[in-house]
């Protein structure tokens, strides 16, 4: 796993116990015997010596025999120096040196292994770097100690790069011990039978462990069977294991398919299969890979009193169970339960039966394969054939992921034309052309870019040629020829030279795979022979070894992302997983409903991820936006009141609630919320409930996690009181009891309450007693799961000093680790996160005040991904960062600017190993650290708790205040952001509108009749017996100014939108007249006729279309603009004062004798259409209309319906909120019978019921507006202070007639 010199790095306990997990020895063991220095030299092989003094047999470690080691003829990347160990040996280590007294050493290489000297594996670390250091001079020793210990009997080492002063040169070691095995041989149609003893003790698990090699990719492997015929399989497919169970002895049983698991398992190498079985699930491992697997329940407690290996028996148990899907290949140390069965058999044990042709070695079968690695690879044969008929055979095999590349190319003879077969979209084609133009086409096959081996014929015979893709399984084309198709000279197989030296050419893309058995005319064409130079020509090719690898199993793509791959890459597919990335690892979704928000939603329905990269899935739940705090919702699957009837025969009802989400999601949306309640209800006649807290109760409910815990008490009381609400309380309806239904009343009574215990949440299940008593009835009612507030999202450290920091335990992101915060700084550098490791490193910091940098090592060197921000970050406002690293690529984005990504090497590292602790906010030099504050760190989905820590750490403050410098853009139309401890709120107190953020429009449809008037302050109470009003009294509301706005949707014509009037006969009148268009009339002075401002930007107003106003007066200029037309400026004539208004007044005016007769005419019609968002400096009449109408100062008379035409979709981004919220039904109905959604028959009683609800809620709405209205304070810059503001969002209204002092003194909030 590591280079080391001499010594080494790595400890020997570790290496030992790395050695025990991976091959089963015992502690006694020591694996490090050398293996290669008491070789004679007739065990080493190589490509080339350059000359006898630098044979191979000279390469052993720190000799100076011969010339000092080896080198070969030519220093190329074609060399190689193989050594034979004699036997199947387990080997450690390997030791390399340069030729003694040189300069030729080697500074990296590949190492195979084989069994037979053929069929090389290459050695590859994380199962994907396939290059070993190697030396720095000729003398000094490396080590290379091995991730996992190899048996082979052959090992090969193969140059890659050396010093580029010398030439290659090795001396070199390897360690290891003795490998003992006991090997079967089965040829499909043999096996091996062991039955347990009748009687015999049952262990608590049973464990199978083997090693196979398998000849075909297909065939049953091993059959257990357990009691009733229940039985378990390993059957390979498509060479993957599969794991399946049966029910019923034969094979013809259905089977359930389980999981599978690894790939190319027929690539003639030795795998190791071990599967444990427990009662309830099992554990299955293939070579490194280990997948649990839960049982079905019909298998639980399989109880194996059969096993069966290969042919499985027939019906007499001496004979096999002839079937190609048998297993063929060979077997070693198969063991059950720490039995040897392979022993066994050999010595004839009676439990064990050998059936068929069983042999105890395993025959092996040379096949040279050939991989073409690149676009560079080609392998050339010569065509010796001479026939005079035309006649051609040519048959190879190939495996490949890639779907196009050139498989064989060859001129015709007599320039009749060149031959292509392809691979085109995963099919075989075979295409002739000549000059351009296409004389022959054929295609066959498909989907044969799967990894598998797949057999191709070209057969041209008799003016006939035929294309075969895997003979009697696959598929064939042919064609009838006009002219001969043979081989000129020459035929190049996966590609041609470089530089068309040799007439090859090739339009298609370069074959990267393998391939093997290759035949012309029947004649087996012999690679090892081109391997020596004496037959063809190629390059770039690795002989003798099949380098195909499955990139995709175990797949890298997490979350259910679907892999592919080619030769090089694999590519994960994310969609509709919910996350996204290069392996589908970061989550799409937010984690909260409170992050929502923050980005500017609101209220609807929404996914959810409560672990972000984590393993839980996504939950679908609606977020309540419209209060303070926002609420998720998680409904089940009966929120509604539900009587209960009584089952005959039961004493009790039993009833389970369904949630939409998983336990999972449920426990992790609790857990991470800050507050969660859950009602629970239950209305009562004649049923009683808890009984005392002595006494067993009737009824109790199940919380918590699946299945859930009793809880003996009701919603609004303490966990284990027994009691209810009324009980915590002290008034319940008899004092004797504390639950009001236990008092076992023939009324109609409740017991109803909130559930707030999160350990308690959710409520599972609900049991009811006390309901089979002549006249019991009884109703009930578990709510919605409701939570707000996320304690990861505002969990936050304030780093006051360079030089302080917060650590926390090694951050294990081996394979993927994503890292997401949120940072506000007045600084321009420090470091966020680090953590080291011998090596391996990972880094965020913001290097300068405009560039966050990510930057790690994962043993291959230093790799930096930098995102450069086109603001300064060091604004004191919060900016998120995303930073992510997998095996594929690295990225990193800031805000929401592009993500920055570079890839990983493609032959690199992958798992990041780190040591150290976690700095957050400095570094373990104590150097650059951050200043600022640092809020919502998570990595890999896990929030670190920053302010537990803080609490604790000096130079750390917990939490951050300040939010509405970065959030309060949030707060639209007027709105102030309100600061809080966690987070801020929308004031809209001063806004025309409502909402979270102050963006929900408010419209009414007005009729004729309509009237809305908004009544200013009334004179002072010490004028009520005054013959005369002093102007004094009305300096209050003297403007030399207004603000005035307002939508309107039309067809009337002329029209009166607006009037404002005064005590002193002085109006202001917004009107549309009878040309359609605006006007606006200023009388302020009571003895001067109105002045007229008409405006001639818009016309055709009435037309039905929503139109905007806005009017600005100061002193005696005038603006107006209509729309997104151009302003229009007016100058008034009069003295410019507007005094002591009186009334606002939209609608039909119903006192116009101070108008002149026109527009008293005019305001007798009233107004038809659609006004909304209508503002009046401060003053929100329409908004107070229909928010409070019994409470402000409105008086309506005529119908005003609140509706949504003034919104315009077009025009407003938040036209499309869903304001379908879900709101609970009322559970409490007073004294009266509860309304169920059983109960429909008596339509009176719910006619009273609903008056009296209706009748609760506007004494509450009265209650709370006569509040509201005592607030005195305005939108003020709270930054910083952390004050808590609880006032409404929405007080819809102020009595101030001036918000920008424009009135002579300042204006009074003074009526309630």
């Amino acid at each position: 796993m590591g280079t080391t010199r001499d010594a080494g790095i790595i400890p020997r306990v570790a290496w030992l116990l790395l050695l025990l997990g991976l091959s089963g020895s015992t502690a006694e063991d020591v694996c490090d015997i050398p293996l290669v220095s008491k070789l004679l030299p007739s065990s080493f092989r190589s490509s080339s010596q350059l000359s006898s003094s630098h044979a191979p047999g000279f390469a052993k470690l720190n000799r100076r025999d011969g010339a000092g080691g080896w080198s070969p003829l030519t220093s190329d990347r074609y060399q190689w120096l193989e050594v034979d160990l004699g036997e199947r040996t387990k080997i450690t280590v390997v030791a390399t040196q340069g030729r003694y007294g040189s300069s030729d050493w080697l500074t990296s290489y590949q190492l195979m292994f084989s069994d037979t000297g053929h069929n090389w594996k290459q050695y590859r670390q994380e199962d994907s770097i396939g290059s070993v250091p190697g030396n720095t001079n000729a003398d000094s020793v490396v080590q290379y100690k091995l991730q996992q210990l190899v048996v082979a009997r052959f090992l090969r080492l193969i140059p890659l790069d050396w010093n580029p002063s010398g030439r290659i040169g090795l001396r070199l070691e390897t360690y290891g011990c003795p490998y003992t095995s006991d090997v079967v041989s089965l040829d499909g149609y043999s096996g091996l039978v062991y039955r347990l003893s009748p009687g015999s003790r049952r262990a608590q698990k049973d464990v199978i462990t083997l090693k196979l090699k398998t000849m075909r990719n297909s065939g049953t492997l091993l059959q257990a069977q357990g009691r009733e015929g229940f039985s378990l399989s390993l059957e390979l497919e498509r060479g993957k294991l599969l794991l399946l169970f049966r029910q019923g002895r034969a094979l013809s049983a259905e089977p359930q398919r389980l999981v599978f698991l690894a790939s190319l398992l027929d690539d003639q190498h030795w795998h190791y299969v071990a599967v444990e079985l427990h009662s309830f699930h099992l554990n299955f491992t293939v070579d490194k890979h280990t997948l649990m697997v839960k049982i079905p329940t019909e298998f639980h407690h399989l109880d194996i009193e059969e096993l069966s290996v290969g042919a499985v028996p027939g019906l007499d148990t001496h004979k096999p169970f002839h079937s190609r899907r048998n297993f063929h290949g060979c077997l070693e140390n198969l063991l059950f339960n720490a039995l040897n069965l392979i022993e066994l058999a050999k010595l004839k044990d009676h439990k064990v039966t050998l059936l068929g042709n069983v042999t105890f070695a395993c025959a092996e079968t040379v096949s040279v394969a050939v991989t073409f690695p690149g676009p560079q690879s080609f392998l050339q044969f010569p065509w010796t054939t001479l026939s005079s008929s035309g006649s051609m055979l040519i048959g190879f095999q190939f495996r490949t992921w890639n779907k196009a590349g050139l498989l064989l190319t060859f001129d015709l003879p007599q320039q009749v034309g060149v031959a292509w077969l392809f691979l085109s979209e995963a099919r075989l084609r075979l295409q002739i052309q000549k000059g351009g133009r296409v004389l022959l086409e054929l295609s066959a096959g498909s989907a044969l870019s799967d990894g598998q081996w797949h057999s191709v014929e070209l057969n041209c015979r008799r003016s006939r040629l035929t294309v075969s893709v895997d003979k009697d399984e696959g598929a064939s084309a042919q064609a009838s020829l006009s002219f001969p198709v043979t081989v000129e000279s020459h035929l190049f197989f996966g590609g041609c030279p470089a530089g068309d030296s040799q007439g090859c050419r090739n339009h298609f893309n370069a074959f990267q795979g393998c391939m093997r058995l290759f035949s012309l005319d029947n004649r087996v064409m012999d690679l090892i022979a081109v391997q020596q130079k004496q037959l063809g020509n190629y390059s770039d090719l690795q002989i003798d070894v099949c380098g195909i690898i499955d990139r995709c199993s175990p797949s890298r793509c997490e979350h259910r992302g679907l892999c592919s791959q080619t030769w090089t890459v694999f590519h994960c597919n994310c969609s509709d997983s919910g996350y996204s990335g290069a392996t589908c690892h970061s989550s799409v979704y937010e984690q909260s409903c409170e992050a929502y928000k923050h980005n500017g939603n609101t209220s609807g329905y929404f996914y959810i991820d409560v672990d972000g990269s984590g393993p839980i899935k996504p939950q679908l739940v609606y977020c309540n936006m419209t209060e303070s705090d926002t609420w998720m919702i998680i409904q089940h699957n009966n929120t509604e009141l539900t009587r209960v009837r009584p089952a005959p025969g039961l004493d009790q009802h039993l009833v389970h609630f369904n949630y939409s989400s998983e336990e999972e999601q449920l426990i992790g949306s609790i857990s991470q919320s800050q507050h969660c309640e859950q009602e629970l209800s239950y209305h009562c006649r004649k049923s009683r409930l808890l009984n005392t807290p002595e006494g067993s109760p009737f009824s109790w409910w199940l919380g918590g996690r699946t299945p859930g815990r009793v809880q003996t008490y009701w919603g609004g009381a303490h966990p284990g009181s027994q009691q209810c609400a009324c009980g915590l309380q002290g008034d319940c309806v008899d004092p004797q009891h504390y639950c009001n239904c236990d008092a076992d009343s023939l009324e109609w009574t409740e017991d109803s309450g909130l559930v707030t215990h999160k350990e308690n949440l959710p409520v599972r299940s609900l049991v009811v007693g006390d309901i089979q008593r002549p006249e019991s009835e009884a109703v009930y009612r578990v709510g919605p799961l409701r939570c707000f507030g996320d304690k990861n999202f505002w969990n936050a450290a304030f780093f006051d000093k360079e030089t302080s920091y917060l650590h926390f335990p090694t951050f294990h992101g081996e394979l993927s680790a994503d890292i997401s915060f949120l940072f506000k700084t007045t600084v321009s550098s420090g470091v966020f996160l680090e953590n080291l490791g011998i090596k391996d490193f990972i880094r965020i910091e913001l290097s300068t005040s405009t560039r966050v940098v990510f930057s790690f090592d994962v043993g291959n060197g230093p790799l930096e991904v930098q995102v450069e921000s086109t603001v300064p970050l060091n604004d004191n406002r919060w900016h998120r960062i995303q930073a992510e690293r997998n095996i594929k690529e690295a990225s990193l984005q800031l805000d929401n600017l592009p993500v920055a990504a570079q890839e990983a090497p493609a032959d690199g590292h992958v798992h990041l190993q780190l040591n150290s602790q976690l700095f957050i906010g400095g570094t373990a030099s104590r150097q650059r650290g951050f200043r600022g504050c640092i809020r919502s760190l998570q990595l890999n989905g896990i929030t670190l708790d920053l302010e537990e820590r803080a609490k604790i750490t000096p130079g750390v403050r917990p939490g951050c205040p300040g939010h509405c410098s970065s959030y309060g853009s949030l707060c639209r139309n007027q709105g102030c952001c309100v600061e809080r401890t966690r987070g801020f709120h929308c004031d809209c107190s001063l806004s025309a509108y409502t909402g979270v953020f102050c963006h929900t429009e408010l419209s009414a449809s007005f009729k004729s009749g309509t009237s809305v008037r908004y009544t200013f302050k009334e004179p002072y109470e010490l004028t009520r017996n005054s013959s005369a009003l002093p102007s004094s009294i009305y300096t209050d509301t003297t403007l030399r100014g207004e603000n005035v706005s307002l939508n309107f949707r039309t067809a009337q014509s002329p029209a009166l939108l607006l009037y404002v009037s005064s005590y002193y006969r002085e109006y202001m009148a917004v009107l549309i007249n009878k040309h359609d268009k605006l006007e606006v009339r200023y009388k302020l002075e009571g003895n001067r006729d109105a002045e007229v401002l008409r405006s001639s930007s818009a016309k055709n107003l009435a037309n039905g279309q929503l139109h905007s106003i806005t009017i600005r007066r100061l002193t005696h200029t005038v603006s107006v603009q209509v729309d997104q037309n151009a302003k229009e400026d007016f100058n008034l004539t009069s003295d410019g004062e507007f005094n002591a208004i009186k009334s606002l007044v939209l609608g039909r005016v119903h006192e116009p004798d101070d108008l002149d007769p026109q527009l008293a005419r005019l305001a007798s019609l009233g107004f038809t259409g659609c006004l909304s968002v209508v503002q009046f400096n401060s003053i929100n009449p329409l908004k107070a209309a229909l928010l409070h109408p019994d409470t402000s100062p409105i008086i309506i008379t005529g119908p005003l319906v609140q509706s949504s035409c003034g919104s315009a979709a077009s025009a407003n981004p938040y036209a499309a909120e869903n304001k379908h919220h879900i709101t609970d039904q009322s559970g409490s109905v007073g004294s009266g019978q509860p309304l169920v959604n059983a109960i429909r028959t008596d339509s009176a009683l719910i006619g009273g019921v609903i008056a009296i609800v209706i009748f609760v809620i506007l004494t509450g709405l009265a209650i709370t507006g006569r509040y509201l209205y005592q607030r005195k304070d305005t939108c003020r810059n709270q930054e910083g202070n952390g004050v808590k503001q609880e006032d409404s969002p929405d007080f819809p209204f102020s009595n101030q007639t001036d918000s920008q002092n424009l009135s002579t003194e300042n204006p009074k909030e003074y009526f309630i």
